[in-house]
């Protein structure tokens, strides 16, 4: 049996975590990182993924993103885990490097699979939707609040090409949580963006963990009613209500009580008290978050049906300012947001 090489492009939180799982299973991978510090720690000292059960050490094999042009090897599968805006870069940088038959996947928040699909040909596109919850601010060191057990893949093929080839990806990812292959790939990553529109930026403007953020007055209300949009805006663009995170079917056929529902079973099974949602972990690294690869989608395709997404869209106006330095993340800042359902 042919020992499948898989690179693992932008190992942080989410990439590096389901890296050490292939590599403790014996699995032949390659992670790709932008961050130099990050790389020359795990080169030292290894890569330690810190969960609530255990602490698990590997040893990796990193390349840096500079180094890539050095590599005289082709992938048969191939993780993208960098943040959805960093895509296509990320897929001319390693597209030299798969083989003709090899498959990409996009672990990534967004609805990232046209564009991999564009520069990879939409017969090595695989979709993929995730649900985990890890951090890191430190080099080498990565914080995974949900280990394996409580980490789920959704995957699903980008078109008929490759129909059939779902379980290549399955058999690697199922060492790094629970998966399953879905028919309808495109409708299962516009309902996890649901549930991102619903909780980043509030919790993000706010500066508080995702379970403090829910806490205070009227928050809910404003994640609710984001979330609301976005389900109208992908029932309008063509998709279909599609049962996540393990569900097997939905139990009621509406839109804004299953918006609510998927908010609830992320507040319900993936928040702990410290969790901080992705955007928040940007933020404090003083890094551009996701904003318009969420819910400035949601209000780009709202407008482009000639509507409009009027809380999406102050969200993301709010954020900007705070990305500009105009206006400073915080719990003042609730009065700011509740002000949006007026």
């Amino acid at each position: 049996m042919t020992v499948k090489k898989i690179a693992v492009v932008g190992t942080g939180a989410n990439g590096a975590a389901f890296g050490s799982d292939m590599i403790g299973a014996g699995l032949d991978v390659t992670f790709i990182e932008q961050w130099p510090a990050h790389v020359d720690a795990m080169r030292t000292d290894g890569l330690k993924v810190e969960m609530p059960e255990e602490t698990v050490i590997t040893k990796p094999n990193v390349i840096n993103i500079c180094d890539v042009a050095t590599l005289q090897v082709l992938f048969d599968l191939v993780f993208i885990c960098v943040k959805a805006y960093d895509t296509r870069w990320a897929c001319e940088l390693i597209k030299p490097l798969v083989s003709k038959k090899g498959l990409v996947v996009g672990l990534q928040n967004g609805m990232t699979m046209d564009d991999i699909a564009s520069i990879m040909g939409a017969e090595r596109t695989i979709g993929a939707v995730i649900e985990v919850a890890a951090f890191m601010f430190e080099p080498g060191v990565i914080g995974r609040q949900t280990g394996p057990s409580g980490t789920w893949f959704g995957i699903g093929a980008y078109d008929t090409s490759t129909i059939g080839r779902e379980e290549e990806v399955a058999d690697i990812l199922c060492h790094a949580g629970k998966v399953e292959i879905r028919k309808d790939i495109r409708s299962a990553k516009w309902m996890k963006l649901v549930v991102n529109s619903s909780e980043f930026l509030p919790s993000s403007i706010l500066n508080l963990p995702l379970a403090d953020a829910v806490k205070l007055p009227g928050i809910q209300e404003v994640m609710k009613a984001a979330g609301k949009e976005a389900i109208r805006t992908g029932l309008a663009l063509g998709y279909d209500l599609v049962p996540i995170f393990g569900d097997k079917r939905i139990e009621e056929n509406d839109p804004d009580h299953y918006a609510t529902v998927l908010l609830d079973k992320v507040l319900s099974k993936w928040t702990l008290p410290d969790t901080k949602v992705t955007t928040l972990q940007d933020w404090i690294k003083g890094r551009r978050a996701e904003v318009d690869d969420i819910n400035g989608l949601v209000v780009r395709e709202q407008i482009n049906l000639g509507s409009e997404a009027p809380v999406n869209s102050k969200l993301v106006q709010i954020a900007h300012q705070i990305e500009r330095g105009e206006l400073k993340s915080d719990p003042s800042n609730a009065d700011l947001l509740r002000s949006l359902l007026v």
